[in-house]
């Protein structure tokens, strides 16, 4: 054992990295023999064979990154360098369920930071931590690309707008006890490890789950739908808490023309101001 400088002990190199049990390694060479085929230059298919290795463990373990430098010839640091630098690829064991929670600006000021604090006391985790039974990995996300919908909670990256704190831990307590959960948008959801493999790029086996799919929701149509010339019907955004002018049934679109009372850090702040649609 040796000691540097600046008083910080200093170990023995780490040992390389344990190989897969061969019945394992050789089902993973055939799927990455597969996927490395669909590119013209082989390290091409580094992203999609992380997340194959992490569907293996529920993350990119060294093992992992040993085996994706392995099958693409490159080496372990420029494994490691991309794996690293990507949050979608969890580098510690985490649960069968990554919920993740905007906290970015928007989200945030409609109730995501509210959401957020609030996940962490009734799951009893910090950001980046996982609940004891396994199940649930919370953390907060930079953003969602859902900001139409905000507040936005994903898990394993399947949406679920428009949440609150209720509603969000109603998400939780099924994911917890096992019940089906079906996204805002989407098919209804499969596990961490599940999802890895599809985004691998490996069909979704289970049956009627591409049908579920779907495609984006109204609210992020409206700007192709105006681009094409097609007319929206007058609607009016109204103040937070304000009650319906007419007595038209409200079309729920998203969290701006349908605000919620979300926002712990200023309950009276309005949803925006009065406007018609397009404006």
């Amino acid at each position: 054992m040796t000691t540097s400088q600046e008083g910080v002990s200093l170990g023995m190199p780490q040992l390389p990295a344990p190989d897969y049990p061969a019945d394992v390694r050789a089902r993973l060479e055939a799927d990455a023999k597969e996927v490395i085929a669909r590119y013209p230059d082989s390290r091409s298919a580094l992203l999609p064979l992380l997340h194959l290795v992490q569907s293996e463990e529920g993350h990119v373990t060294r093992t992992g990154m040993q085996f994706c430098a392995d099958v693409l010839g490159l080496t372990t640091a420029e494994v490691t360098a991309v794996a690293t630098f990507y949050t979608m690829y969890r580098r510690k064991p985490s649960g069968d369920y990554q919920v993740g929670v905007c906290t970015n600006t928007l989200c945030a000021v409609m109730g995501g930071d509210a959401i957020f604090e609030d996940l962490k006391s009734y799951l009893g985790v910090g950001n980046n931590e996982t609940t004891e039974d396994g199940k649930v990995t919370l953390e907060h996300i930079e953003c969602n690309a859902a900001c139409d919908y905000a507040p936005v909670v994903m898990v394993n990256w399947e949406f679920f707008d428009n949440q609150t704190p209720d509603s969000a831990r109603q998400l939780v307590d099924d994911l917890r006890a096992g019940r089906e959960v079906q996204p805002t948008r989407g098919a209804k959801l499969c596990t961490f490890k599940e999802t890895a493999r599809i985004l691998a790029g490996f069909p979704d086996q289970r049956e009627g789950a591409v049908d579920e799919s779907g495609g984006a929701g109204p609210a992020s149509l409206i700007g192709l739908r105006l681009a094409k010339g097609e007319v929206a019907p007058a609607r009016v955004v109204h103040p937070r808490g304000e009650a319906l002018r007419d007595e038209r049934p409200a079309e729920h679109l998203s969290s701006h023309d349908a605000p919620q009372d979300t926002s712990a850090s200023d309950p009276a702040h309005p949803a925006g101001p009065t406007a018609e649609e397009g404006e």
